[in-house]
């Protein structure tokens, strides 16, 4: 097998095009695997080899990798977990063998961890190695304050400190990454449905808006998958919703195109910033943008 070639098994969203081209930039060979009805098909025309294979079908992907003589695979993408629980769940996604095993017996439960590390075992069982999924995207994840011309003020800043500690209990117990929070109040707490969907939620609670969304890494994450990833789209919701604050962890978060996350928080006066420890120190008056 080649140390040359890297697999990519990708779910929806921008994440599976910077893992494909920060890999290609290192001069890998790019063998992707989409995710039928979630993946992006322009994902074909950025790798090497592409193939359509079925979420619930661990087989398939075994056999595409090892015919194309691939050891290592990044995973990413967004997948809501929420498909899981539909009512004809077993009808779009059907299981095969290894996938079942994995949801009764190999996963100690149902949570994305879990059924994670259970996935990247029954691949290792292949010789195939699920690898930090950010290794070629270094450049991508946030660092630490504003992302942004915009800095929070003093009682944003609170809200920071007071949903960090929050969010990082929640991501040690897997159940989600982002919390929002208004004057040292919890509005909404994210579960199955993801990011996009707590922020939509907490404006509709929150009618005033001006809340401030926190989204950490677990406290002992597995950079090899669910990873927090921020883009365009968060903030879009977040306009709409009214939340005015992004804090994220910085080192730990992906930032897909950056550029127009700038720019749109700019635009719509969204703070956008990055955390180490859930306190801005320096970052609370306002200031230039630091890029």
């Amino acid at each position: 097998m080649s140390r040359d070639k890297l697999g990519v098994i990708a779910g929806g969203g921008e994440f599976p095009f910077l893992v494909t081209r920060g890999a290609k930039r290192a001069g890998l060979e790019v063998i992707c695997l989409g995710f039928k009805g979630i993946a992006n098909k322009e994902l074909a025309q950025e790798a090497d080899k592409f193939a359509w294979v079925n979420m619930m079908r661990i087989g398939q992907w075994i056999r595409v990798l090892k015919k194309e003589d691939v050891q290592r695979v990044i995973i990413g993408g967004k997948v809501r977990k929420s498909e899981m629980y539909h009512r004809c769940r077993w009808l779009r996604h059907v299981p095969d063998r290894r996938m079942l095993r994995i949801w009764h017996r190999r996963s100690k439960d149902r949570q994305t961890n879990s059924l994670l590390r259970a996935l990247a075992d029954e691949l290792a069982q292949e010789g195939i190695i699920m690898e930090d999924s950010v290794q070629f995207c270094q450049d991508d994840l946030a660092r630490v304050g504003p992302l942004g011309p915009a800095r929070a003020n003093e009682k944003q800043a609170k809200d920071i400190a007071f949903g960090w500690k929050i969010a990082k209990a929640m991501g040690g117990l897997d159940i989600g990454q982002s919390i929002c929070v208004r004057e040292l109040e919890v509005i909404a707490v994210e579960a199955i449905e993801g990011t996009d969907e707590t922020i939509r939620r907490a404006g509709q609670i929150c009618k005033v808006g001006g809340f401030t969304v926190v989204k950490v890494a677990k406290p002992n994450q597995d950079m090899r998958f669910d990873v927090p990833t921020i883009g365009p789209q968060t903030l879009e919701v977040m306009r709409r919703a009214g939340g005015t604050v992004l804090a994220v962890e910085a080192g730990k978060t992906v930032v897909v195109n950056r550029e127009q996350v700038v720019k749109l928080a700019k635009k719509y006066g969204i703070v956008v910033v990055g955390v180490s420890d859930g306190q801005l120190d320096a970052n609370v008056t306002p200031g230039a943008q630091q890029s």
